[in-house]
């Protein structure tokens, strides 16, 4: 069963996964698709591949929102297989997207 989530929550959520998927998509990475919850109990994400399409789940209810970003971006971070610099760069540009790191982006004006 899916638990719903609470309205102002799940505005952010797909708010938020748009903003991450043009990121990814103007980078072009795979575009992953987002859902709330995941269907494995006590999972605050999962990852699944099936037929080339990519699909992150989070968990939203009962939880921070900054633990939910997190795992939003690190979903897409990991369903484009980045490591090293170039998932760091990406990283910065997600959380940037989302409109919550403090930090400049690789030289940019800084994000409020």
């Amino acid at each position: 069963m899916i638990e719903p989530m609470e309205p102002s929550s799940t505005l952010r959520f797909a708010t938020t996964a748009r903003s991450l998927a043009q990121v990814a998509r103007s980078h072009g990475l795979v575009v992953p698709g987002f859902r709330s919850p995941p269907r494995i109990t006590g999972a605050d994400r999962t990852l699944r591949r099936r037929s080339g399409a990519v699909t992150i789940a989070v968990r939203v209810r009962g939880r921070p929102w900054v633990a939910v970003l997190a795992d939003m971006v690190e979903g897409v971070v990991a369903a484009n297989h980045l490591v090293g610099p170039e998932a760091d760069r990406i990283r910065r540009r997600l959380w940037a997207a989302a409109g919550e790191h403090p930090s400049s982006v690789d030289g940019e004006a800084r994000v409020a």
